[in-house]
C-alpha cells in the first residue's frame, strides 16, 4: 500500500511528489510521457509563459529554470488592444518565455528516485475502504488495482478525481483554442486582446523563436470556430503573419466566479492546482496556484498526517482570498466602459518612444 497517490504529474503533482517522496510511500500516475520526450506524445495546451507570481513561487522553492526550458524572446512587455474601443496600452510585466513540456519534463526529473512514477498510465476510478482508498488504473489495455492511504487529484482543470468527489461544484468553462504561425519576425512582447464580440474572457498572441502563438480562451457553445477564425482576420489587420497554422490544439479551461466552486478535498482525498478550481479568474494563470497549493498540501502531510487536511484548508485560505480579490478586479478588465476608462486615464502603461529620422 502506499502512503499517497498522485493523480497527474504536471508542476502540482511533481512538486507535490517531489517535495514528500523521500519521507513517503508516493506513487504518481501520469498519461503523457514525462520521462522521455516523443514527437507523438500527449502535450499540454499552454502559453508558456511563467508570470511574477509563479516565478516567486519557484525562488521560495529554491528552483531556477535551466537555459534549455528557455525559449526567446524573454519579455518584459505587455501590448493590450481593445478592438471595438480601438485602444491600445503598453505595460511593463516580467514573463520568462518556455517550452511548456520541457519544463513539466524538468519538474517531474526532480521528483526522488524512490517514488513510482508510471507514465502513460490512465487513472479511472477510485472506491473508499476503511482508512484507505483503492484505485483503478489502466495501462496498455489493461486494468490494475493499486491501495493508497491518501489520494490527490492533480491532474487540471476537469479532473477526474473531483469529478468523482464532487460532482455538484460547478464551473464556468471555456474552450482554450491556439495554433501556432511561422513568422518572418516576432515582436518582443505579449499581445493581450480584448474583444466583446469574441469572448467575455481574452484572447492573446505570444512569440516564440521563429513561431508566434495566437490563443483564445472562447465559450464552448458559442460557435468558437467561427470566433476564432474570426480573431485571426482582425489580427492579419493589425500586421500579424497568421496564415497556414503549423500546430493547433484546444482544451477546456475553467475560470472561478467565487471561492465556492474551489473544492480542497475530503476526507483522505485532496485535491492541488487547477483541479481544486485554483486557477486566475482574469488571466487564467496556473502555475503559482499549483506550486503555492503544492507546498501547502506538503507542508501539511508532513507535519500533521492525521489531520492534514484541516491544516491544507488553513494553509490555503490566502489562495481562496486571492481568487476573491482577482474577481473584484475582472471588472475593470472586462466590462467594455471600466476597461475604456481605466485604459484611457494610462495609469500604470508605458510611453513607447516615438524617434525621428534625424534621432
Amino acid at each position: 500500500m502506499y502512503d499517497v497517490a498522485v493523480i497527474g504529474a504536471g508542476p502540482a503533482g511533481a512538486t507535490l511528489a517531489r517535495l514528500i517522496g523521500k519521507s513517503r510511500k508516493v506513487l504518481v500516475i501520469e498519461r503523457r510521457d514525462l520521462l522521455e520526450q516523443k514527437q507523438d506524445t500527449i502535450t499540454k495546451l499552454c502559453g508558456g509563459l511563467i508570470a511574477p507570481d509563479a516565478q516567486c513561487m519557484l525562488g521560495k522553492l529554491g528552483l531556477g529554470v535551466p537555459r534549455e526550458v528557455l525559449v526567446g524572446p524573454q519579455l518584459f512587455t505587455v501590448r493590450t488592444i481593445d478592438i471595438q474601443k480601438n485602444m491600445e496600452r503598453y505595460y511593463q510585466r516580467h514573463y520568462i518565455n518556455i517550452d511548456r513540456e520541457k519544463f513539466d519534463v524538468w519538474l517531474g526529473s526532480l521528483i526522488p528516485a524512490s517514488v513510482d512514477i508510471r507514465c502513460g498510465w490512465f487513472f479511472k476510478s477510485f472506491e473508499r475502504t476503511g482508512t484507505s482508498v483503492r484505485l483503478k488504473l489502466k495501462f496498455n489495455g489493461k486494468e490494475y488495482i493499486e491501495e493508497t492511504k491518501l489520494l490527490v487529484g492533480a491532474d487540471g482543470a476537469f479532473s477526474p478525481v473531483r469529478r468523482i468527489l464532487a460532482p455538484q461544484i460547478p464551473q464556468k468553462k471555456y474552450l482554450a483554442v491556439q495554433e501556432w504561425f511561422k513568422v518572418s519576425q516576432n515582436l518582443p512582447y505579449f499581445l493581450v486582446i480584448f474583444d466583446q464580440t469574441l469572448t467575455d474572457f481574452y484572447s492573446w498572441t505570444i512569440p516564440k523563436e521563429e513561431y508566434l502563438l495566437v490563443g483564445a480562451a472562447l465559450l464552448p457553445r458559442e460557435k468558437p470556430r467561427e470566433k476564432f477564425t474570426s480573431l485571426k482576420e482582425k489580427l492579419r489587420h493589425y500586421g500579424f503573419e497568421v496564415k497556414d497554422p503549423v500546430k493547433k490544439g484546444a482544451a477546456l479551461i475553467i475560470r472561478p466566479q467565487s471561492s465556492s466552486q474551489i473544492c480542497l478535498g475530503e476526507g483522505n482525498i485532496s485535491l492541488i492546482g487547477e483541479a481544486a478550481g485554483l486557477i486566475s479568474p482574469t488571466s487564467a494563470e496556473g502555475l503559482s496556484y499549483a506550486l503555492r497549493s503544492a507546498l501547502a498540501l506538503a507542508q501539511s502531510i508532513q507535519e500533521d498526517p492525521q489531520n492534514y487536511l484541516r491544516s491544507y484548508f488553513r494553509r490555503t485560505g490566502s489562495l481562496k482570498y486571492n481568487i476573491i480579490a482577482k474577481n473584484l478586479k475582472a471588472p475593470f478588465m472586462y466590462r467594455p466602459f471600466l476597461r475604456q476608462a481605466v485604459m484611457k486615464s494610462g495609469i500604470t502603461s508605458m510611453k513607447q518612444p516615438q524617434l525621428s529620422d534625424k534621432e
